[in-house]
């Protein structure tokens, strides 16, 4: 898959890679990875990157290999224009920095597409942005900072919430005149397996405890309902 074929995750029905890693002719490294997410939902999902989780949160969201966690040109009521800035491991490989700048569902899917999609209800959390590898991320003349894309897509089922995430790592590079080699050897296929294993184990970790965090943290707006 390319990411102008990400349209393929508004359908329900199995991709031809829900799980796996692949490159493309253009050296660009595509990582998929489908988490199941029991006892959340989409809405919780989307909450959390509202909720712009702390050096403490990122921890809990990944013991091993989450290590700091602060946000930039944050953007209140929605997580999308919110840049995340971290430091992570993936998978044993060293920590490296990261600039996650979260943009419009829109910018990656047909509007039309992503609308019916919601409507219908097989789309129930999306989570889009841009990666760089980087605190200080190349952008373009509009500010989007170039590198990789990250898709997060959820579906409510009645035990929880299934949720897709592709990745699209060196995406501006090929534009950028770098040669299919040269993607490559930045966005290694050790790095894809390590980042699978990485997202897979966070977004587990992030289920066991998200559901009880969005009670907490919402009790005002919405009555908790008490287990006895």
């Amino acid at each position: 898959m390319r990411l102008s074929e990400a349209g393929a995750l508004l359908d329900p029905a199995p991709l031809e890679l829900e799980m796996g890693y692949e490159r493309s002719p253009d050296g660009v490294l595509h990582v998929a990875v489908r988490t199941d997410l029991h006892g959340c939902t989409g809405e919780m999902f989307e909450w959390w990157f509202r909720f712009r989780p702390g050096t403490q949160q990122y921890i809990w969201w990944h013991p091993v290999d989450h290590l700091f966690s602060d946000w930039a040109e944050v953007q209140e009521g929605t997580h999308v224009g919110s840049i995340h800035v971290v430091e992570e491991k993936f998978t044993g490989l060293p920590e490296q920095k990261l600039s996650i700048q979260f943009r419009d569902a829109t910018e990656f899917f047909d509007a039309d597409a992503y609308a019916a999609a919601r409507r219908a209800g097989i789309v129930s959390a999306a989570v889009c942005g841009r990666v760089g590898f980087s605190h200080l991320p190349q952008r373009d003349s509009g500010g989007a900072i170039l590198g990789g894309r990250l898709l997060h897509i959820g579906r409510d089922t009645p035990w929880g919430c299934v949720l897709r995430s592709h990745f699209f790592l060196g995406q501006d590079l090929p534009s950028l005149g770098h040669q299919p080699d040269e993607v490559a050897e930045l966005y290694t296929d050790e790095f894809g397996r390590a980042l699978l294993q990485h997202c897979y184990n966070e977004f587990t970790f992030l289920s066991r405890f998200l559901p009880s965090i969005f009670i907490g943290e919402n009790r005002d707006v919405r009555l908790p309902r008490l287990p006895w």
